[in-house]
């Protein structure tokens, strides 16, 4: 399976939580819950998931077992 870029990703999952506070904070703007809408749908064409929960998590998840795989053992086990 391919795999997103890892610092795509995590801008796109910042770019969806702004999004994501700015139709908290005035819900009824259309132009807003677009800009949410098509954020959400490249996030999970991105993590090949049916929701956007499904893929906010499995983003989370993926951007976590990067980093830590990309931390030197020392740093993973709390040394140094």
């Amino acid at each position: 399976m391919l795999l997103p870029d890892r610092n795509e990703l995590a801008a796109l999952l910042r770019r969806y939580r702004v999004w994501e506070h700015l139709v908290l904070t005035k819900p009824h703007d259309q132009a807003r819950r677009r800009g949410l809408e098509d954020i959400a749908y490249t996030l999970c064409v991105l993590m090949g998931r049916r929701t956007v929960r499904e893929a906010v998590i499995a983003a989370e998840v993926y951007l976590e077992s990067s980093e830590a795989s990309a931390c030197p053992p020392a740093e993973r086990a709390g040394e140094g």
